[in-house]
């Protein structure tokens, strides 16, 4: 057995925490630092850390936690709220970066940049564009303190709804390719899926409640693990069962565990978890995963201008959205923002792409340079954006928390106090 694992992990977590050090000095978000770490570790340019089983998994659990952490620390009432303006976001955030990467990639092949590029080919560029990465914007915003907000609650809602509509363009974009994949069977595990999710919540809350009101103060400990059997499990079946993103039931997850009163102690007891090992690894783990070919000039422009049309289509596609959903002009561009980022989903979409021939090995090179100056330019210019907006001072939200808390603890009294009734 090999334990070069450890020193992985060792040259990782310090890599992080100073680069992290050093981004926050230049007034950057942290994780553009750990970004940069696994960068500069990876095969990109010192080639001292590469991709292994274990960091892949590692980086999973990561994305995973990061997901579940944001459901618990979830305003319930603000995402209720940014439904409507959630899907709606998520809709343009599909349909202009789908146009308008399908037209860049037209103009390309006739400018002679895609020499021998078909339609097909071009559609499913566009469709690589219209992925979204939600886990580098949470750990932004979270660090910007501006998740919890009506801002926050709208980018995430429409994140995960951007990963349901991406699923479904993609099955029609291979569908037509012929991949012989069936779009109706992947829009009924969607709808199962939701089903499942809702029965699941009603069932998971009355179940910790339940156990709350029955055990005693000094059993606190074991509600952490049980909360973390949940998320596992809703995640395991999002992915295995119904073919949606695992980060998708790891957040149902963490709604479940908000609805109940000891989320405050639940949410305090991940934070450290997430904070001193997966996270790190999960955004060095991106940088790890990027491999350059040789570029000549002609590559890198291409690159460029795909770069800025994929940050500009969300932008665009995504603020508009929030625009038609009532946002002002600073908080539509706040919104379009935190939607720019990309992540595995579109490296997942393009390696689908090469598999079944419709894109060249020569797209690979561009869309990875997309994909990585999506996840660090995202953060720097989330920092700008909300760089004239205050952050909630602690007095709000510890209120907040109190009134949401108070609630819940109202709700389970008045059960206990019913059954003696019944």
């Amino acid at each position: 057995m090999s334990y070069h694992y450890l020193l992985d992990l060792a040259l990782i977590l310090l890599s992080t925490k100073l680069l992290g050090i050093v981004t926050g000095k230049f007034q950057m978000p942290r994780v553009v630092g750990a970004l940069i770490a696994g960068l500069i570790l990876g095969p990109a340019v010192l080639n001292v850390l590469t991709e292994t089983q274990f960091l892949s998994q590692l980086s999973e659990l990561g994305v995973i936690v990061i997901l579940f952490t944001a459901g618990m620390g979830t305003d319930l009432r603000e995402l209720r709220n940014a439904g409507k303006a959630g899907f709606l976001v998520a809709l343009c955030g599909v349909v202009v970066p789908m146009l308008m990467g399908t037209g860049f990639g037209w103009i390309a092949g006739k400018a002679g940049w895609l020499p021998g590029n078909t339609m097909l080919e071009n559609v499913f560029l566009g469709t690589v564009l219209t992925a979204t990465s939600v886990s580098i914007t949470v750990e932004t915003l979270k660090e910007l303190g501006h998740l919890d907000t009506k801002v926050g609650s709208t980018i995430l809602a429409a994140a995960l709804l951007d990963d349901v509509l991406g699923l479904v363009v993609l099955t029609v974009v291979a569908s037509a390719a012929g991949d012989g994949n069936s779009l109706l069977l992947v829009l009924l595990k969607i709808v199962l899926f939701f089903v499942f999710a809702i029965v699941v919540t009603f069932a998971g809350i009355k179940l910790f409640r339940f156990a709350i009101s029955c055990a005693q103060q000094k059993n606190l400990r074991r509600y952490p693990v049980f909360a973390f059997v949940l998320c596992l499990i809703l995640a395991y079946s999002a992915e295995e069962f119904f073919g949606v993103a695992d980060i998708i039931g790891a957040f149902v997850a963490g709604l479940i565990v908000a609805c109940t009163p000891k989320a405050d102690y639940i949410h305090s007891k991940f934070e450290p978890l997430s904070y001193l090992l997966l996270t790190p690894v999960f955004f060095a783990g991106i940088g790890i995963k990027v491999e350059l070919p040789e570029l000549n000039a002609g590559m890198i422009a291409f690159s460029l201008l795909l770069l800025a049309v994929a940050i500009l289509s969300k932008v665009v596609g995504c603020g508009f959205g929030a625009r038609l959903c009532g946002f002002n002009g600073a908080e539509s561009i706040q919104v379009g923002t935190g939607m720019a980022c990309r992540g595995e989903v579109a490296l997942i979409v393009a390696n689908r792409g090469l598999s079944m021939g419709v894109l060249g090995q020569a797209m690979m090179t561009p869309i990875v340079i997309t994909v990585v100056g999506c996840a660090v330019l995202t953060p720097v210019l989330l920092k700008l954006v909300f760089a004239n907006k205050p952050k909630p001072s602690e007095v709000e939200n510890n209120l907040s928390h109190r009134y949401k808390r108070s609630e819940h603890l109202e709700q389970v009294s008045d059960e206990l106090l019913q059954k003696p009734k019944q």
